[in-house]
């Protein structure tokens, strides 16, 4: 046989090899790109479906818990107003909020068994609502049906017999559609986990492969190719121990081999990038910089895409946690401060301007009595650059924009400042502020008061979703203050009344028994007149 018949040259060897490199790494690309897409779009489906769902399912839970409690204490304590309001706010606004809210969820779930049960649930709930309004609502609103008895009886009847066992139900029906949520959650949480090890498993077989096609691929050229060839093979070798090299070929030829040499160094510095940007992702720093190695990177695109959604979550979970702790904060800045109304502003607006990052802050509070006949409001507290500041300043209703927000009874935010309208002053000077909010302290449509907030920095929408919420609290809390403040007034104006109608009484008293003592005496003087005259007449007789 002619061995120079079955001659193969370099340049085909060398393409051979490259070929079938290049088929693997197009190969892992591709696979690394299709489980990437599989993760990604598990991960999305999570944050954009199966946590909300559930999130939604306990809040509907909770609203159902709530509803009977609140329905039970309208049969049961009839002046407790706070209670009936809320119920009434549940079903006309925060019900049919949370069944829309679940509703546009719904459209997301997989399953339609979930999606007729929730149906269900919707219709008992419905019905309870009817049930709860025509059967004790409507029934118990004034003083005289909670007098009669078989109103009374009535109503309490339809909470044993019809709320409870309703409510019981539909709680139920709840749990099994909140389970079965989590169990789609949880399998998709297995489903990455077990892409993720698809994906590590092939990466590594596939570079297994690879080491072996560069291993006989430079066993059968080592002969007849140079220093940059011997290069390559290194690199491959490495690259298939899972290796980054460091080291980068100094000379490379005018040829294929020299092209192939610099492709090589490309790839691997792509690689450290990819490996580096995603040990990033993996420790939680999403702010990392990552450029692809071009548009068309699968892998270095997909990671930017995983990357992206990872941090959209952990942002949204970063507010949610921000706002939670802040509410737990000045919900006991609010329970311990509930005595002294002044002492209780000086905390809030405080602790307030601290928490948001703001530079000022003031705290206004509706007055008790009237000026000029109309009523004002009266800065409380300020706060401003680690510096409490007591101003003596009065506002009428409508009169700048924290009488207007007091008119209105809505929250006022200005991203474009007056100039003039408020200096925020440090060491360094006087400076107009970025952004400026000013929000009542309203509960149940009354007014109480008016927090005004100033920043360099511009408020995000979820801080000022915070102030407006805390605000309700706070209002609530002034309400409280000052009913309390209010009845202890009355109770000692009570008691300095008492003191002196006994104070009276005991003049009253004194005056009688010197009355008393003085008719006696007139009384004896009068008997030892009588008796000198009798004296006299019968000496005269005689």
């Amino acid at each position: 046989m002619n061995k120079k018949g079955l001659r193969i040259g370099i340049g085909q060897k060398i393409l051979g090899g490259f070929i079938i490199l290049i088929a693997l790494f197009v190969i892992n690309a591709a696979i690394i790109f299709s489980i990437g897409n599989i993760i990604n779009g598990l991960a999305t489906q999570s944050a954009q479906s199966y946590r909300p769902s559930k999130d939604a399912l306990n809040e509907f839970i909770l609203t159902v818990t709530r509803s009977r409690m609140l329905i039970t204490n309208w049969v049961y304590l009839q002046t407790n107003q706070d209670d009936k309001q809320s119920l009434l706010r549940l079903q006309d606004y925060e019900y049919p909020e949370l069944k829309d809210k679940i509703k546009k969820l719904m459209g997301t779930w997989e399953s339609d068994s979930q999606r007729m049960m929730m149906d269900t649930v919707f219709k008992e709930y419905d019905t309870l609502l009817q049930i709860q309004k025509e059967t004790i609502i409507n029934n118990l609103q004034s003083f005289e049906n909670y007098e009669d008895p078989l109103t009374k009886l009535l109503a309490e009847d339809a909470i044993e017999s019809q709320v409870n066992p309703r409510t019981s139900n539909i709680i139920s029906l709840l749990n099994k559609v909140a389970k079965a949520q989590t169990e789609i959650s949880n399998e998709a949480d297995e489903e990455v986990i077990s892409s993720v090890d698809n994906l590590t498993n092939i990466t590594l077989l596939l570079a297994a492969v690879t080491v072996i096609i560069g291993l006989v691929s430079a066993f059968l050229l080592m002969r007849n190719i140079t220093v940059p060839i011997n290069f390559l093979k290194n690199v491959v070798v490495k690259l298939g121990r899972g290796e980054l090299v460091e080291d980068k070929q100094t000379k490379v030829s005018n040829d294929e081999i020299g092209e192939m040499s610099i492709a090589m160094d490309n790839l691997v510095s792509g690689l450290k990038a990819t490996t580096l940007f995603a040990e990033n992702i993996g420790n939680g720093n999403y702010q990392s910089e990552f450029q692809p190695l071009s548009e068309h990177d699968v892998l270095g695109n997909a990671l930017i895409n995983m990357r992206n959604n990872l941090e959209k979550v952990a942002e949204d979970d970063k507010k949610r946690n921000w706002a939670t702790e802040g509410l737990a904060k000045f919900g006991e800045i609010l329970r311990s401060n509930n005595s002294d109304i002044q002492k209780l502003s000086e905390e809030i607006i405080f602790n307030l301007v601290k928490y948001i990052k703001a530079n000022q802050g003031a705290i206004y509070i509706i007055d008790d009595d009237e000026t000029d006949g109309e009523q004002t409001i009266s800065m409380k507290a300020c706060y401003a650059w680690d510096k409490k500041k007591y101003l003596n300043q009065k506002i009428f209703k409508g009169e700048g924009l924290a009488g207007q927000a007091w008119q209105e009874g809505d929250s006022i935010y200005l991203t474009d400042v007056p100039q003039n309208y408020i200096k925020i002053t440090s060491g360094l000077g006087d400076a107009n502020p970025s952004c400026v909010l000013i929000t009542p302290l309203k509960v149940n449509d009354q007014v109480f008061g008016v927090v005004e907030l100033a920043s360099f920095n511009v408020l995000q929408d979820f801080e000022v979703e915070f102030v407006k919420k805390i605000a309700e609290s706070i209002a609530s809390t002034i309400s409280s203050v000052k009913v309390n403040a209010r009845t202890q007034r009355l109770l000692e104006e009570s008691q300095e009344m008492t003191e002196q109608m006994r104070a009276q009484e005991e003049e009253m008293r004194q005056n009688m028994e010197e009355l008393q003592a003085t008719q006696e005496e007139m009384a004896r003087k009068e008997k030892d007149m009588l008796k000198q005259i009798s004296e006299l007449k019968s000496i005269v007789n005689k």
